[in-house]
């Protein structure tokens, strides 16, 4: 669901924000060639960088923020929900894992059990899917098609990273290459603007097929210089960190926003479960 929290910085926080500002684009040992195929083009909806966020996939949401995008769970969230936030002024990204099986899901009985994998670190309720199966890939056009249904302006894909991870599946740079385009051609088909969750070591190979970036912790993980690529293309960057040492005290706050800021991010700090039980936010 998300990147595993590995536990407090013990850094001090001027040292965490240089790194961030400058961080390399490259990945030592991974093909990083840029993918020059021209963007596709239709009339999706394309966020811009610093474009305001609210970001919340647990409990019942939250709908007074001002800002101009929610990104709410596609299978909690209902019409009604949708076309209200849109009523207000609003674009509706719709959250799903596309690269893990959840057992929680209306769709779960769907995934035979030769397609899926070893469990996602901290998420004892997900595991990684072999994203190379017609199956897999059959449901998640179903679940573009439901977003689409729904009326979501978008979507967020998670968990497109299984490639890096132990997925028990063998799964290659490649492969993750190939499933990626499939999920933003399917989207685009549908009308759909799709995002590129993580994943940041095939941005390069992938950025010109995306609309917009999310990201969790790349600031406490010293490597936001790879999400540069989208904010270069004039597309957002949504990002979000769990630690509250980001936010200790008001000059703090203060430095991580500015940071945030002049990378063109749209930065929240948020906790762990997304389920608004507080938020920060750098706009």
């Amino acid at each position: 669901m998300k990147l595993i929290k590995l536990g407090f910085f013990s850094v001090f926080i001027s040292l965490l924000l240089s790194a961030c500002g400058g961080g390399d684009s490259n990945f030592s040992g991974v093909n990083t060639t840029n993918n020059n195929t021209p963007p596709q083009t239709g009339n999706w909806f394309r966020p811009a960088p610093l474009s305001t966020w609210q970001w919340q996939l647990q409990g019942p949401v939250n709908t007074s923020y001002n800002v101009d995008i929610y990104d709410i769970d596609l299978f909690d969230s209902s019409p009604e929900l949708i076309q209200n936030l849109q009523a207000d002024g609003k674009k509706v990204i719709c959250y799903f894992s596309a690269g893990s099986f959840e057992n929680f899901r209306d769709d779960a009985d769907q995934f035979d059990v030769a397609y899926i994998g070893q469990p996602l670190d901290g998420f004892a309720d997900e595991r990684w899917l072999d994203i190379r199966a017609t199956q897999v890939r059959d449901i998640m056009i179903a679940r573009l098609d439901l977003a689409e249904q729904k009326g979501c302006d978008g979507v967020e894909p998670d968990n497109v990273d299984g490639y890096i991870n132990n997925n028990g599946l063998n799964l290659s740079y490649d492969d993750q290459i190939d499933f990626n385009l499939f999920l933003s051609r399917e989207a685009h088909a549908r009308g759909l603007s799709i995002g590129l969750k993580n994943d940041l070591y095939q941005i390069h190979d992938l950025v010109n097929h995306f609309d917009f970036a999310v990201n969790e912790q790349c600031f406490e993980f010293f490597d936001c210089g790879y999400l540069l690529p989208f904010v270069n293309q004039g597309k957002a960057v949504f990002h979000v960190e769990y630690d509250p040492i980001f936010i200790a005290d008001d000059v703090t706050a203060n430095l991580f926003c500015q940071d945030a800021d002049n990378l063109n991010f749209s930065t929240l700090v948020l906790p762990f479960d997304l389920d608004d039980s507080f938020r920060f936010s750098c706009f």
